[in-house]
């Protein structure tokens, strides 16, 4: 089945490794996810220490919850990437293991470094809506 998220480009903002904008029909169910954390299955951070790891651990993360309320990664329309820091190359750790991960889906994304994340050793957390057709699964 394919994705109700229309993803829209703008020519004439800078070409950005994202969609500026999206939109999905009228009728469709909005699906709001809690933040995506880096944490294994007993409550501890993976990868402490480790952001292109815990970006990876989010995104599998993200797809369970996803996979759960009947929606997949293209089904995405929109997300918020956090990054526990103020060193712009490990928001770009993250953000590369992010982007890879949606491929040619590239969602409108905000990708933020901030000062600490909920979980101990947490570095990288990722925000999520998706869209999907009408009714509940």
């Amino acid at each position: 089945m394919s994705s109700v998220v229309q993803l829209i480009r703008a020519a004439s903002l800078a070409d950005a490794p994202y969609a500026y904008a999206a939109t999905a029909p009228a009728g469709s169910r909005f699906i709001f996810l809690a933040g995506s954390c880096p944490l294994n299955e007993d409550g501890t951070t993976a990868a402490p220490g480790d952001y292109a790891a815990q970006a990876a651990k989010c995104v599998q993360t993200l797809n369970e919850a996803l996979k759960a309320a009947g929606a997949g990664l293209t089904d995405v329309i929109s997300t918020r990437v956090l990054v526990a820091s103020s060193d712009q190359a490990d928001l770009v750790d993250a953000w590369d293991v992010v982007h890879a991960a949606f491929g040619e889906h590239d969602v409108p994304s905000t990708l933020l470094g901030v000062t600490v994340l909920g979980y101990r050793d947490q570095l990288v957390e990722i925000e999520a809506v998706a869209v999907v057709r009408g009714e509940q699964p």
